[in-house]
Order: structure tokens, then sequence, then C-alpha cells
């Protein structure tokens, strides 16, 4: 979490920004508070992206997608706005740290801290796979963990199965390293691309290393569509379930439906045992944190959502510099004079 830039907005439709939660090539996350006072993710897409048709037409499917998905281990969207100059989505915030920040702090996970967290990711990319989507960018980034189990994040790039893809043709969608060989090689997408890429995360989880190795991303897409991936060091009891994730035909990998069933917990195991060590003691460091964060001033505003105020009784709107309202794109200066 990070404080706010003189750049940022303040207000993105009626939710308060409050801090930066992240940031990368297509937009912002940022940390805000909506009207009622909880506390949400807002993802603010960067207005250059936007005014491409396509994209703004991937993300009005983005947001739609993520919508359906409902589950124990996804993150709901709560509000969107499309149309907006930059258009954003808001998720539930969840303070848990990501699954890449816990194994690059503290190292591989247990193999039953694995398996669950296995298990359970199968389940939500069921939930996604059962709506008609694909996510297309599951990797340890996008898996929070909260103290009952892992979340799955950013349907940035989730897309209907079987649409036509709004990028070119020889495009590559996704992250160099959880992308199936199909993709790597600018393929169509399928339910089987989510699998192969839960394989990836499960050998990274387990061993602290990708299985198609660290690399410029074109060596390790090349490795993903012709070599096998190294799985030293995996648990024995896992060996078998990720090398089928991680078959190079999609036909020859499971269903996420069955990936789940393998990985079912155990009769009569303690759901609460799979957490990391120090989980709980992190998730309320960072849930202190975000409660303690006071509200920036002054505001401004991303998208149409808040009107602007309407003149009172006894002024009039003139040319000035008084104050600067956006809205839409569009800047009208506005100042206010007494009559004498």
């Amino acid at each position: 979490m990070r404080p706010l830039t003189p750049d940022d907005p303040r207000t993105v439709g009626t939710h308060r920004v409050l801090a930066r939660l992240g940031a990368g090539g297509m937009g912002v996350v940022y940390l805000a508070r909506t009207s009622g006072g909880q506390l949400v993710a807002v993802k603010v897409i960067r207005a250059e992206h936007a005014a491409d048709p396509g994209f703004r037409a991937r993300f009005r499917r983005e947001a739609e997608a993520a919508r359906r998905v409902t589950g124990p281990w996804v993150v709901p969207v709560t509000d969107a706005d499309t149309e907006a100059r930059e258009p954003w989505l808001t998720t539930v915030f969840e303070p848990g740290p990501s699954l890449a920040e816990v194994v690059l702090a503290e190292g591989p996970l247990p193999p039953a801290t694995v398996r669950a967290l296995g298990a359970r990711l199968a389940d939500a990319l069921d939930t996604v796979h059962e709506a008609g989507l694909v996510h297309r960018d599951v990797k340890p980034a996008n898996v929070l963990l909260a103290l009952d189990g892992p979340r799955l994040i950013d349907f940035g790039i989730a897309r209907h199965q079987g649409a036509t893809a709004l990028t070119a043709t020889d495009a590559v969608i996704g992250t160099p390293g959880y992308l199936a060989p199909e993709q790597a090689s600018g393929g169509r997408a399928g339910p089987a691309c989510d699998v192969f890429a839960l394989g990836c995360v499960l050998a990274y989880a387990a061993t602290g290393r990708r299985p198609f190795e660290d690399g410029g991303a074109a060596s390790v897409l090349f490795r993903t569509v012709h070599e096998p991936p190294a799985l030293d060091g995996l648990p024995p009891a896992l060996l078998p379930l990720v090398e089928a994730c991680l078959a190079k035909a999609p036909a020859d990998r499971p269903t996420a439906r069955e990936v789940a069933r393998a990985l079912a917990a155990p009769s009569g195991e303690d759901p609460d045992a799979w957490a990391p060590p120090g989980l709980a003691a992190l998730i309320a460091a960072r849930s202190a944190a975000a409660l303690d964060v006071t509200v920036p001033e002054p505001p401004t505003v991303v998208g149409e959502s808040v009107p602007p105020p309407r003149p009172a009784r006894r002024t009039v709107l003139i040319a000035g510099a008084a104050g600067i309202l956006l809205a839409g794109g569009a800047v009208a200066a506005r100042t206010t004079a007494r009559r004498s």
C-alpha cells in the first residue's frame, strides 16, 4: 500500500480513494471506501488504453464476466463503470498477501498447504468455467491468501469460451511462465489453459520455482512449447497430478473439477490447517493499516458518476478558475459571484 500521488484521483465514481494498492501497464488499483464505509479495491484503466474500441469492448466483457462469477474462492465485483473516460470496476478488498509475496518472502509452502491451495483454486476455476469463461491469467500474483483459503482475482483478460479474440491473431495475452503451450503459440485459449496455469502455480508454491524456469519471455515461451517442465523438489504426492496439468496437449489435461476432486481434503482434516505460518499476523497488520488510512484532500473525479453541484440561488456561472471539475474527460471552469 502506497500514498497517492498528486496525479491520482481522490474520487472514482462515488468511492473515496485512499491509497495505491498496485499499478501496471493497463492501469492502477486503489484502496477506496464506499459511501457506506466499506473498503474496496478499485481498478482504473488508463485513458490511452480505453481509447481503443477493442480494448474497451474487452473491458466491458470483463466486468460482465466478473459479475457472473461467484464462489467462496473468488473475489466478487461490486460496482463498475465501463463507459467512463477511464473505465473502472471495484471488488471486495482482501487484505491478505499474494501467493507470490509469501513464497518470495518465506520460501516454498508445506505440501499440505499446497494441496489445500490447489483444491480451492481448482474449485474457483471450475466455477469460472461453468460460467462459460476462461480466466487466462492464473498466476501467483493473482492469488490472494485469506485465513480460510485463497482468493482468485483479476479477470482482466477473461473472455467467453470460443469468443473471437479482440487482439491480433499472433498476440500472446497472459504471463510467460504460466501460459499453456497453445497460448504461447498464439492459439485459442480454453479451460485447459487455466488448468495448465494452475499446474504451474502449484509447482511454484511447492518449490519456489517456475516449472519452465526464469529468463527472457521468448526463452520461457519456447521451453513451455517444446521442453518438459522442471519439477525437481516437487513432493511425490503432488507430482503425478501436476505433470498431468502440464501436459502439452489440452485434451491430455484433467478438468478443473477433476483437479479439485483429486486434491480434496481427507475426511476429518481441519480446514483451517491450510494457512501458511504467520499469515494471520500479516493479514491483521494489513487490515489495521488499511483502516488507519486517512481520506486525502482535495478530491478529483474519474468517471461520470458524481454530478456537478447545482448553482446556488444567487450565483451565476462565469468563466474563471475558482473551481475545476473533471467529468467524462471534459473540463469546465466555473466560478460564482454575488450580484450587487
